[in-house]
């Protein structure tokens, strides 16, 4: 699998990574995530992503290849107190945090935490970018980051601070493409882009998800009405992986599935490389085109 340098950093990342939410939420067996994780180690994926709130997903990464801690760099979050006791954001949660994560993760140490999607106004204050990097001066994690999206995602970039920004690229959520991956490049931040495949929301067809966080891509595809979405699953979702994928600043892209034979047709669809230009000029014109006049903001 193509791997591409994650900013600054020492780390060349797999250009398709394992995020850690859908096993979490959907509450996947640790069998279940111990062949998921480990045919795709074995395919050349070496980026896993997870975070403090995605319920059991910590503790299932951390139980399935803690064996094979050598073979992957291990993202994690911080932000949400999720179960502990103290309010979102609170610095010494998140050092409290922090500890937990390692402990689920059966580790001394990750290779990059996130802060999760906190405000521009928090990332000011500067408390809980401090909160980072006493942990990273403790080895407790090699590099720090911000995930998020807009405004606080631009400043997370221009104070200098972070080595990484996780945030949202795909064909239902570019505003990042002009707000953000310019700036990423400028200032070598790796990017982690989220969502790459939009949730596949189209899939469902006329009627909206059930999953309400999946809205407001499916309300977006409705009417950008890309010609590709109209072929087959599998074209929809080559198209949209590689348009992510095709972003320069782009080093990894994190896809989420509790389907162990998920994760190779979605590497056989990464290893088909960027898109032709053509086919980059019409997404992103027809994004333009409707999205122009529209509040259509990055999406957490």
């Amino acid at each position: 699998m193509e791997k591409r340098r994650f900013g600054k950093t020492d780390m060349f990342v797999s250009v398709l990574g394992f995020g850690g939410a859908e096993i979490g939420y959907q509450q996947a067996s640790l069998s279940t995530v111990e062949r998921l994780l480990g045919s795709a180690l074995d395919a050349g994926l070496n980026v896993i992503d997870t975070a403090e709130c995605y319920k059991s997903s910590e503790e299932l990464i951390g139980q399935a290849v803690k064996h094979r801690r050598n073979d992957y760099y291990l993202f994690t979050k911080c932000g949400h107190a999720s179960g502990l006791d103290a309010k979102d954001w609170d610095p010494r949660m998140l050092a409290d945090s922090i500890d937990r994560s390692l402990q689920r993760l059966q580790t001394d140490y990750v290779d990059l935490i996130h802060l999760h999607s906190c405000s521009e106004a928090i990332l000011r204050d500067g408390e809980v970018i401090a909160v980072l990097q006493r942990a990273q001066e403790a080895g407790k994690t090699r590099y720090i980051g911000y995930s998020g999206d807009g405004q606080a995602a631009l400043y997370a970039l221009q104070c200098g601070a972070f080595d990484s920004l996780q945030t949202s690229v795909n064909i239902a959520d570019q505003q990042a493409i002009e707000l953000t991956l310019s700036e990423a490049v400028v200032r070598q931040v790796g990017v982690v882009a989220k969502r790459p495949i939009a949730n596949a929301a189209w899939m469902s067809g006329s009627e909206k998800p059930k999953e309400a966080y999946h809205h407001t891509y499916w309300e977006r595809l409705q009417q950008l009405n890309y010609d590709f979405l109209k072929q087959d699953a599998a074209e929809g979702i080559e198209q949209a992986l590689r348009f992510t994928l095709s972003q320069p600043a782009v080093a990894t892209a994190i896809v989420g599935t509790t389907k162990p034979d998920r994760w190779l047709q979605n590497a056989a669809l990464a290893d088909k490389g960027v898109l032709t230009n053509a086919q980059l000029l019409a997404i992103r014109a027809r994004w333009n085109e409707v999205a122009a006049g529209k509040e259509w903001v990055g999406q957490g």
